[in-house]
């Protein structure tokens, strides 16, 4: 490996390409176990900076060290996403983590209509998060009340959306990139855009590309960080 040599007590941001299925918190866990076992140190300070869903891929920014004090800074960058589209259906968590649920007509859509809605997309807005996020109402988060059939009511956030692009159309599937400010829930712009164009749409896929100024063509995979830190050079990093 071309650097041996990290200082992840001191304080190191690791750019990581989330695979599917995991949760953030599992790249998380799975990093912290590895740098206790290697410092002998029994809870190892990691964290992320912006939080993926399972269900999307992508870059993940994690902190160690001294450096989880800027986490919250690094989760306040805009952020770019790539993704599909699926028209005509919809289901409860506006992605595929709940089964379908209704089903809409899109024979009245055209290419032109969805990308004049993507346009219309951009600038500043509300947005309504899914009931099926982390969100917390009431001390709980709103997906525990909704997956018990709890009726739950969120706040709408303020968001910029600074550029929507529709980069593929294969009905009823259509690919996109999305430059946005944090808080922003992809999800929900599917949701929304099935809406303006007099149908439904479900989010089917979703790949984070970029957060401030790193990329994901600069990330490595748990597997490769895992084991960098179990050849890294120990350092003195407490100077």
């Amino acid at each position: 490996m071309e650097n041996t040599t990290y200082q992840f007590r001191k304080g190191e941001v690791l750019l990581v390409d989330k695979p599917l299925d995991w949760t953030s918190f599992d790249v998380v866990n799975k990093l912290r176990w590895k740098l206790s076992k290697k410092y002998g140190i029994k809870r190892f300070k990691v964290g992320h900076a912006g939080t993926l869903d399972p269900l999307a891929s992508g870059l993940l920014i994690i902190c160690t060290g001294k450096s989880t004090k800027i986490s919250q800074d690094l989760t306040s960058e805009d952020k770019t996403y790539t993704g599909t589209f699926l028209l005509g259906k919809t289901t409860p968590s506006y992605d595929l983590e709940e089964e379908f649920d209704q089903e809409f007509p899109i024979d009245h859509i055209t290419e032109e209509a969805i990308k004049e809605t993507a346009v219309k997309f951009t600038g500043e807005q509300k947005q309504t998060p899914p009931i099926f996020s982390a969100k917390k109402v009431n001390g709980k988060r709103a997906y525990e009340s909704a997956r018990k059939g709890e009726t739950v009511v969120l706040k709408e956030n303020d968001i910029l959306i600074h550029s929507f692009t529709i980069t593929a159309i294969r009905f009823p599937e259509v690919d996109f990139e999305i430059k946005c400010s944090k808080g922003t829930y992809i999800r929900s712009i599917a949701n929304d855009f099935g809406k303006a164009l007099d149908s439904g749409a479900t989010l089917i896929a979703l790949r984070r590309t970029q957060s401030g100024d790193f990329l994901l063509e600069n990330a490595k995979s748990v597997e490769e960080w895992a084991e960098i830190i179990e050849v890294s050079e120990m350092v003195d990093e407490l100077n």
